[in-house]
Protein backbone atom coordinates (compact mmCIF):
# COMPACT_ATOMS: atom_id res chain seq x y z
CA UNK A 1 0.00 0.00 0.00
CA UNK A 2 1.38 3.39 -0.97
CA UNK A 3 1.96 5.89 1.85
CA UNK A 4 0.46 9.36 1.77
CA UNK A 5 3.75 11.10 2.65
CA UNK A 6 7.31 10.41 1.57
CA UNK A 7 9.86 12.05 3.86
CA UNK A 8 13.17 12.63 2.05
CA UNK A 9 16.23 12.92 4.30
CA UNK A 10 19.65 13.36 2.64
CA UNK A 11 22.64 12.55 4.84
CA UNK A 12 26.34 13.29 4.64
CA UNK A 13 28.79 12.98 7.56
CA UNK A 14 26.45 13.98 10.38
CA UNK A 15 26.90 11.51 13.25
CA UNK A 16 26.04 14.06 15.95
CA UNK A 17 22.53 14.88 14.79
CA UNK A 18 21.27 12.39 12.19
CA UNK A 19 19.83 10.08 14.85
CA UNK A 20 17.71 12.88 16.24
CA UNK A 21 16.55 13.82 12.73
CA UNK A 22 15.43 10.24 12.06
CA UNK A 23 13.87 9.77 15.50
CA UNK A 24 11.74 12.91 15.20
CA UNK A 25 10.15 11.57 12.01
CA UNK A 26 9.56 8.08 13.36
CA UNK A 27 7.84 9.68 16.39
CA UNK A 28 5.39 11.78 14.34
CA UNK A 29 1.71 11.71 15.35
CA UNK A 30 0.91 11.13 11.67
CA UNK A 31 2.01 7.61 10.78
CA UNK A 32 1.09 7.09 7.11
CA UNK A 33 4.53 7.87 5.72
CA UNK A 34 7.72 6.36 4.38
CA UNK A 35 11.13 7.72 5.36
CA UNK A 36 13.68 7.71 2.55
CA UNK A 37 17.21 8.24 3.89
CA UNK A 38 19.96 8.66 1.31
CA UNK A 39 23.56 8.52 2.48
CA UNK A 40 25.45 10.70 0.01
CA UNK A 41 28.82 8.97 0.41
CA UNK A 42 29.49 9.54 4.12
CA UNK A 43 33.08 8.80 5.18
CA UNK A 44 32.66 8.75 8.98
CA UNK A 45 30.54 6.76 11.43
CA UNK A 46 27.23 7.96 9.95
CA UNK A 47 26.57 4.70 7.99
CA UNK A 48 26.88 2.72 11.22
CA UNK A 49 24.26 4.90 12.88
CA UNK A 50 21.88 4.40 9.96
CA UNK A 51 22.33 0.63 10.12
CA UNK A 52 20.92 0.50 13.66
CA UNK A 53 17.38 1.30 12.52
CA UNK A 54 14.90 -1.43 11.62
CA UNK A 55 11.61 0.49 11.40
CA UNK A 56 9.74 -0.88 8.33
CA UNK A 57 8.72 2.64 7.31
CA UNK A 58 12.38 3.61 6.81
CA UNK A 59 14.57 2.77 3.82
CA UNK A 60 18.28 3.61 3.58
CA UNK A 61 20.04 4.06 0.25
CA UNK A 62 23.72 4.73 -0.32
CA UNK A 63 25.49 6.40 -3.23
CA UNK A 64 28.66 8.14 -4.27
CA UNK A 65 28.74 11.76 -3.19
CA UNK A 66 26.82 13.94 -5.64
CA UNK A 67 25.70 16.91 -3.53
CA UNK A 68 22.45 18.05 -2.00
CA UNK A 69 20.35 18.80 -5.10
CA UNK A 70 21.15 15.51 -6.82
CA UNK A 71 20.53 13.56 -3.63
CA UNK A 72 17.15 15.22 -3.12
CA UNK A 73 16.17 14.43 -6.69
CA UNK A 74 17.00 10.77 -6.18
CA UNK A 75 14.85 10.75 -3.07
CA UNK A 76 11.95 12.29 -4.99
CA UNK A 77 12.33 9.71 -7.76
CA UNK A 78 12.09 6.92 -5.17
CA UNK A 79 9.11 8.44 -3.36
CA UNK A 80 5.75 6.69 -3.56
CA UNK A 81 3.75 9.21 -1.54
CA UNK A 82 1.31 11.85 -2.73
CA UNK A 83 3.17 14.45 -0.68
CA UNK A 84 6.94 14.96 -0.38
CA UNK A 85 8.15 16.21 3.01
CA UNK A 86 11.69 17.47 3.53
CA UNK A 87 13.80 16.74 6.57
CA UNK A 88 17.41 17.85 7.03
CA UNK A 89 20.00 15.71 8.79
CA UNK A 90 20.60 18.30 11.51
CA UNK A 91 17.08 19.71 12.03
CA UNK A 92 14.16 18.53 14.15
CA UNK A 93 10.47 18.21 13.26
CA UNK A 94 8.09 18.49 16.19
CA UNK A 95 5.57 15.65 16.67
CA UNK A 96 2.54 17.16 14.92
CA UNK A 97 4.36 18.65 11.94
CA UNK A 98 3.35 16.07 9.31
CA UNK A 99 -0.19 15.83 10.68
CA UNK A 100 -0.73 19.59 10.40
CA UNK A 101 0.74 19.82 6.91
CA UNK A 102 -1.22 16.88 5.51
CA UNK A 103 -4.43 18.36 6.94
CA UNK A 104 -3.58 21.72 5.37
CA UNK A 105 -2.88 20.34 1.90
CA UNK A 106 -5.98 18.13 2.06
CA UNK A 107 -8.06 21.21 2.86
CA UNK A 108 -6.40 23.52 0.29
CA UNK A 109 -6.34 21.74 -3.05
CA UNK A 110 -4.91 24.76 -4.89
CA UNK A 111 -1.85 24.95 -2.62
CA UNK A 112 1.23 23.14 -3.93
CA UNK A 113 3.75 23.82 -1.16
CA UNK A 114 3.41 24.48 2.56
CA UNK A 115 6.13 25.21 5.09
CA UNK A 116 6.05 26.02 8.80
CA UNK A 117 7.61 28.41 11.25
CA UNK A 118 10.77 27.16 12.96
CA UNK A 119 12.77 27.77 16.10
CA UNK A 120 16.44 28.52 15.52
CA UNK A 121 18.94 26.47 17.48
CA UNK A 122 22.67 27.03 17.63
CA UNK A 123 24.04 23.50 17.87
CA UNK A 124 21.95 22.22 20.83
CA UNK A 125 21.07 25.58 22.33
CA UNK A 126 17.82 27.43 21.66
CA UNK A 127 18.59 30.97 20.56
CA UNK A 128 15.16 32.49 21.19
CA UNK A 129 15.00 33.44 17.53
CA UNK A 130 12.31 32.16 15.18
CA UNK A 131 11.90 31.92 11.43
CA UNK A 132 8.37 33.37 11.32
CA UNK A 133 7.89 33.89 7.60
CA UNK A 134 4.66 35.20 6.01
CA UNK A 135 1.89 32.65 5.63
CA UNK A 136 -0.51 33.94 2.91
CA UNK A 137 -0.11 33.27 -0.81
CA UNK A 138 0.10 36.89 -2.01
CA UNK A 139 2.51 38.01 0.69
CA UNK A 140 4.73 34.98 0.09
CA UNK A 141 4.86 35.62 -3.65
CA UNK A 142 5.81 39.24 -2.98
CA UNK A 143 8.51 38.03 -0.60
CA UNK A 144 9.89 35.70 -3.29
CA UNK A 145 10.73 38.79 -5.34
CA UNK A 146 13.44 39.63 -2.83
CA UNK A 147 14.15 36.60 -0.66
CA UNK A 148 13.38 33.03 0.38
CA UNK A 149 10.37 32.88 2.76
CA UNK A 150 10.53 29.15 3.52
CA UNK A 151 12.54 26.99 5.91
CA UNK A 152 13.70 24.32 3.49
CA UNK A 153 13.62 21.44 5.95
CA UNK A 154 10.04 22.27 6.96
CA UNK A 155 8.31 22.11 3.57
CA UNK A 156 5.81 19.62 2.19
CA UNK A 157 5.13 19.58 -1.58
CA UNK A 158 2.65 17.81 -3.81
CA UNK A 159 4.46 15.11 -5.77
CA UNK A 160 2.43 15.72 -8.94
CA UNK A 161 3.50 19.37 -8.91
CA UNK A 162 7.16 18.34 -8.86
CA UNK A 163 6.45 15.98 -11.75
CA UNK A 164 5.15 18.97 -13.75
CA UNK A 165 7.53 21.80 -12.86
CA UNK A 166 10.62 19.65 -12.31
CA UNK A 167 12.62 18.85 -9.19
CA UNK A 168 15.73 20.57 -7.80
CA UNK A 169 18.04 22.27 -10.28
CA UNK A 170 21.52 20.69 -10.43
CA UNK A 171 23.00 23.40 -12.66
CA UNK A 172 25.98 24.72 -10.67
CA UNK A 173 25.38 28.22 -12.02
CA UNK A 174 22.01 28.26 -10.25
CA UNK A 175 22.58 26.44 -6.97
CA UNK A 176 22.76 26.91 -4.17
CA UNK A 177 20.12 28.11 -3.31
CA UNK A 178 18.48 25.08 -4.90
CA UNK A 179 15.46 25.41 -2.62
CA UNK A 180 14.72 29.06 -3.51
CA UNK A 181 15.08 28.26 -7.20
CA UNK A 182 12.50 25.46 -6.90
CA UNK A 183 10.04 27.50 -4.80
CA UNK A 184 10.22 30.24 -7.43
CA UNK A 185 9.22 27.85 -10.22
CA UNK A 186 6.40 26.35 -8.17
CA UNK A 187 5.00 29.76 -7.19
CA UNK A 188 4.66 30.85 -10.81
CA UNK A 189 1.98 28.21 -11.36
CA UNK A 190 0.52 27.43 -7.93
CA UNK A 191 -0.47 28.83 -4.57
CA UNK A 192 1.97 28.52 -1.68
CA UNK A 193 1.65 28.85 2.09
CA UNK A 194 3.28 28.61 5.49
CA UNK A 195 1.53 27.32 8.59
CA UNK A 196 2.09 30.11 11.14
CA UNK A 197 3.01 27.71 13.93
CA UNK A 198 6.40 26.56 15.22
CA UNK A 199 6.44 22.94 14.08
CA UNK A 200 10.16 22.62 13.35
CA UNK A 201 13.61 23.46 14.67
CA UNK A 202 16.28 24.80 12.31
CA UNK A 203 19.77 24.11 13.61
CA UNK A 204 22.68 26.39 12.76
CA UNK A 205 25.66 24.05 12.39
CA UNK A 206 29.07 24.75 10.93
CA UNK A 207 29.84 22.52 7.95
CA UNK A 208 26.29 21.21 7.48
CA UNK A 209 25.34 19.51 4.23
CA UNK A 210 23.75 22.68 2.85
CA UNK A 211 26.76 24.87 3.68
CA UNK A 212 29.72 22.63 2.92
CA UNK A 213 32.44 24.23 0.79
CA UNK A 214 32.72 27.68 -0.82
CA UNK A 215 29.65 28.94 -2.63
CA UNK A 216 28.73 32.03 -4.68
CA UNK A 217 25.40 31.96 -2.86
CA UNK A 218 24.61 35.68 -3.05
CA UNK A 219 25.34 35.89 -6.78
CA UNK A 220 22.88 33.07 -7.46
CA UNK A 221 20.34 34.57 -5.07
CA UNK A 222 20.45 37.91 -6.91
CA UNK A 223 20.07 36.13 -10.26
CA UNK A 224 16.96 34.24 -9.15
CA UNK A 225 15.40 37.31 -7.50
CA UNK A 226 15.95 39.30 -10.71
CA UNK A 227 14.25 36.53 -12.67
CA UNK A 228 11.33 36.54 -10.25
CA UNK A 229 10.88 40.32 -10.44
CA UNK A 230 11.10 40.33 -14.23
CA UNK A 231 8.66 37.43 -14.57
CA UNK A 232 6.17 39.01 -12.17
CA UNK A 233 6.39 42.28 -14.13
CA UNK A 234 5.50 40.43 -17.33
CA UNK A 235 8.94 40.49 -18.96
CA UNK A 236 10.21 37.48 -20.89
CA UNK A 237 13.84 38.47 -20.23
CA UNK A 238 15.67 39.66 -17.13
CA UNK A 239 15.37 43.44 -16.85
CA UNK A 240 18.65 45.14 -15.79
CA UNK A 241 16.70 47.19 -13.24
CA UNK A 242 15.39 43.95 -11.73
CA UNK A 243 19.00 42.89 -11.26
CA UNK A 244 19.70 46.25 -9.61
CA UNK A 245 16.78 45.83 -7.20
CA UNK A 246 18.00 42.36 -6.24
CA UNK A 247 21.62 43.48 -5.95
CA UNK A 248 20.66 46.30 -3.57
CA UNK A 249 18.40 43.98 -1.57
CA UNK A 250 21.30 41.60 -0.96
CA UNK A 251 24.07 44.17 -0.59
CA UNK A 252 25.84 43.04 -3.75
CA UNK A 253 27.08 46.27 -5.39
CA UNK A 254 29.39 44.26 -7.68
CA UNK A 255 26.27 43.02 -9.50
CA UNK A 256 24.76 46.45 -10.20
CA UNK A 257 24.06 47.11 -13.88
CA UNK A 258 25.40 50.65 -14.16
CA UNK A 259 23.99 53.41 -11.95
CA UNK A 260 20.61 52.36 -10.53
CA UNK A 261 17.70 54.11 -12.26
CA UNK A 262 15.36 54.46 -9.31
CA UNK A 263 12.31 55.76 -11.22
CA UNK A 264 12.62 52.82 -13.65
CA UNK A 265 13.15 50.43 -10.74
CA UNK A 266 10.04 51.79 -9.02
CA UNK A 267 7.91 51.38 -12.16
CA UNK A 268 9.18 47.85 -12.75
CA UNK A 269 8.63 46.82 -9.15
CA UNK A 270 5.14 48.28 -9.13
CA UNK A 271 4.23 46.29 -12.25
CA UNK A 272 5.51 43.17 -10.53
CA UNK A 273 3.66 43.72 -7.27
CA UNK A 274 0.34 44.72 -8.85
CA UNK A 275 0.34 41.60 -11.03
CA UNK A 276 0.76 39.47 -7.90
CA UNK A 277 -1.83 41.10 -5.66
CA UNK A 278 -4.60 43.69 -5.61
CA UNK A 279 -4.20 44.27 -1.88
CA UNK A 280 -3.24 47.93 -1.59
CA UNK A 281 -1.55 47.53 1.79
CA UNK A 282 0.65 44.69 0.57
CA UNK A 283 1.63 46.75 -2.47
CA UNK A 284 2.50 49.75 -0.28
CA UNK A 285 4.52 47.54 2.07
CA UNK A 286 6.48 46.12 -0.86
CA UNK A 287 7.16 49.55 -2.33
CA UNK A 288 8.34 50.87 1.02
CA UNK A 289 11.03 48.18 0.94
CA UNK A 290 12.21 49.55 -2.40
CA UNK A 291 12.35 53.04 -0.89
CA UNK A 292 14.49 51.65 1.93
CA UNK A 293 16.87 50.14 -0.63
CA UNK A 294 17.14 53.53 -2.32
CA UNK A 295 18.07 55.25 0.94
CA UNK A 296 20.57 52.52 1.74
CA UNK A 297 22.24 52.97 -1.66
CA UNK A 298 22.71 56.71 -1.15
CA UNK A 299 23.94 56.22 2.40
CA UNK A 300 26.51 53.66 1.24
CA UNK A 301 27.68 56.03 -1.47
CA UNK A 302 27.63 59.34 0.40
CA UNK A 303 27.32 58.41 4.06
CA UNK A 304 24.47 59.01 6.47
CA UNK A 305 24.46 62.71 5.58
CA UNK A 306 23.62 62.06 1.91
CA UNK A 307 20.50 64.24 2.01
CA UNK A 308 22.56 67.21 3.17
CA UNK A 309 25.08 66.62 0.35
CA UNK A 310 22.30 66.51 -2.24
CA UNK A 311 20.72 69.68 -0.81
CA UNK A 312 24.06 71.50 -0.93
CA UNK A 313 24.65 70.35 -4.51
CA UNK A 314 21.18 71.53 -5.52
CA UNK A 315 21.72 74.91 -3.85
CA UNK A 316 25.06 75.31 -5.62
CA UNK A 317 23.40 74.50 -8.94
CA UNK A 318 20.72 77.15 -8.32
CA UNK A 319 23.38 79.74 -7.53
CA UNK A 320 25.26 78.84 -10.69
CA UNK A 321 22.13 79.22 -12.82
CA UNK A 322 21.40 82.60 -11.27
CA UNK A 323 24.92 83.75 -12.03
CA UNK A 324 24.64 82.89 -15.73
Amino acid sequence: MQPTVSVVLPVYNCPDYVGQAIDCILAQSYTDFELIVIDDGSTDETPGILSRYSDPRMQVFTQRNCGLAGTLNRGISLARGRYIARQDQDDVSFPTRLERQVAFLNAHSSCALVGTWAEIWRENEKTGRVHAHPDGNDRLKLELLLNNPFVHSSVMIRKDVLDRVGAYCTDRSRQPPEDFELWSRIAREHEIANIPQILHAYREVEGSMSRAGPSPFVDHLVKICAENISWAAGSSTVDPQATNIAALAHNAPHLLQGVPDFPAMRDLFRRATTRITKDGQLIRDAESRLTTLRYRFWENRYGVGWKRHIFQAARSAVRLLRAI
